[in-house]
């Protein structure tokens, strides 16, 4: 079976459109939201008909609980002031602009979502399987602690967001966690492409190693071209922060940049 993954959405219903659109040309089979579907871009509504009207399954972010059980912020952790006063302005927008049938639309999302396919346990989150805004970087998440995540986790194949960057790690018996990216903004590089991830569960019928379940998987990173220059008129149309559409112009991030462990902020501009 062929699978796409979709993470962090943020508003941003052109690159969803396009993701949509660019999986199923790739002949995927299912499509799966890992969280995260407001924040940042303009218009939140739009988001909800593409997820619906292709049966896209949503796991629910941080952000998604907070808007959908009406509370006062994103949950998102941060600690700087300016870093706080942007969230706080990108969540006040998205909240105000989102219906009451999709705020209920979230709050009954699930924390994870968990299927089989091919012998091969799947499980989705946002951030992790213990905790829904916690960030799993690639330069400051050990292998040791992915061991441990996987006993508890009980599955083959852990998929989470909520960082913004993608990255995959296997393990010495094979279990595969990725972070499949986002689709909501750029990750930081200076680049306008953004990203989602298509599992394949057939590598074995082609001659892949199947010695271990999450062995036959063959993971691919997707980078996804789609009208960014639209994204930023409409941000700006709507009166959001300069700053979010420079990031979506630009390709580097302007806020948010407390999270960011020392090796990925080296890689960004600011």
């Amino acid at each position: 079976m062929k699978i796409a993954f979709f993470g962090g959405i943020y508003n941003n219903y052109l690159a969803l459109e396009a993701a949509i659109e660019d999986a199923n040309q790739r002949g995927v089979d299912r499509m799966y939201c890992l969280g995260d579907l407001g924040a940042f871009g303009p218009y939140p509504n739009r988001v909800f008909p593409l997820l619906q009207d292709n049966a896209i399954e949503c796991v629910q972010g941080n952000y998604d609980n907070s808007i959908g059980n009406d509370l006062h912020d994103c949950q998102c952790g941060y600690t700087d002031p300016r870093d706080n006063w942007f969230a706080q302005i990108s969540y006040n927008y998205t909240y105000a602009n989102t219906s009451i049938q999709n705020r209920q639309w979230m709050r009954a999302l699930p924390s994870e979502i968990r299927f089989d396919v091919d012998g091969i346990r799947f499980l989705l989150c946002h951030g992790s399987p213990r905790k829904t805004n916690e960030f799993l970087w690639e330069s400051t998440t050990s292998t040791h602690f992915l061991e441990r995540l996987f006993k508890d986790a009980k599955a083959d194949v852990v998929l989470g967001t909520h960082s913004g960057i993608h990255w995959q790690r296997r393990l010495k018996d094979e279990r595969l966690f990725a972070n499949v990216g986002v689709l909501g903004r750029p990750e930081n590089d200076g680049k306008t492409n953004v990203w989602y991830t298509i599992i394949d569960t057939g590598r074995a019928e082609h001659g892949g190693d199947s010695s271990s379940p999450s062995n036959a998987v063959l993971l691919e990173f997707i980078p996804l071209i789609y009208d960014y220059e639209q994204l930023a008129a409409e941000m700006r149309a709507e009166d959001l922060p300069d700053e979010f559409s420079k990031t979506i112009l630009e390709g580097w991030w302007t806020t948010c940049l407390e999270v960011l462990p020392g090796k990925e902020r080296r890689y960004g501009r600011y």
